[in-house]
């Protein structure tokens, strides 16, 4: 029996100080949020705007017209129902623009997963279209500036004079290298709505 104070080996002691001190040792920078114990960040107020584009599977032409404003109606309720707040939205044939401000507590995909998944659901079982209706896999979800809102709810108030002149591969087109390009810009120069065609 030791009658003396007795330590551990000193490599030993070394490794039980580093792992008690882990964190203290380390910059905060360093440190991994997991490694935090804190309580959840709350956001009080935020401006998130986000343009949504959905695109029916193979882009078949389900939408119609006589539908057209119930199925705008229903995604409505889903998009308010979630915290969010809608500011327009065009149910075109074969894809669908939506503007909203969204919650800070989904993030774009979670809430395009539940906008797909319940107005699917909420067509088929009204049979609101020939067949299975069906989204594409993916979507579209762009950031809008709050001064761009008002630009762009009327661009998507006048969708049906809008397809007149150009069909949806070209406005695709159009929309990605908008965005792109305003992704792009580092100078502080920000493309302007006309430049977009809203």
């Amino acid at each position: 029996m030791c009658n003396k104070t007795c330590f551990p080996p000193d490599n030993q002691q070394n490794n039980l100080s580093n792992t008690s001190n882990t964190n203290k040792l380390k910059p905060d920078y360093l440190i991994r949020h997991n490694e935090i114990k804190s309580k959840a960040m709350k956001i009080e107020y935020h401006n998130l705007y986000t343009h949504y584009v959905f695109v029916t599977l193979n882009r078949m032409p389900l939408i119609l017209e006589k539908h057209r404003e119930r199925i705008e109606k229903y995604i409505t309720g889903i998009v308010n129902n979630n915290a969010c707040k809608l500011y327009k939205i065009y149910a075109n044939p074969e894809h669908i623009h939506i503007l909203l401000s969204r919650s800070p507590q989904l993030d774009d995909e979670a809430l395009a997963t539940i906008i797909a998944n319940s107005s699917e659901k909420f067509i088929n079982d009204n049979k609101l279209c020939v067949g299975i209706f069906q989204w594409q896999q993916s979507c579209a979800a762009f950031s809008v500036s709050k001064r761009n809102v008002p630009a762009l709810c009327d661009y998507i108030a006048k969708q049906k004079e809008h397809h007149k002149k150009e069909d949806y591969s070209e406005e695709h087109s159009r929309f990605l290298n908008y965005y792109q390009q305003s992704v792009k810009e580092k100078s502080g120069n920000q493309v302007e709505g006309d430049e977009f065609g809203i």
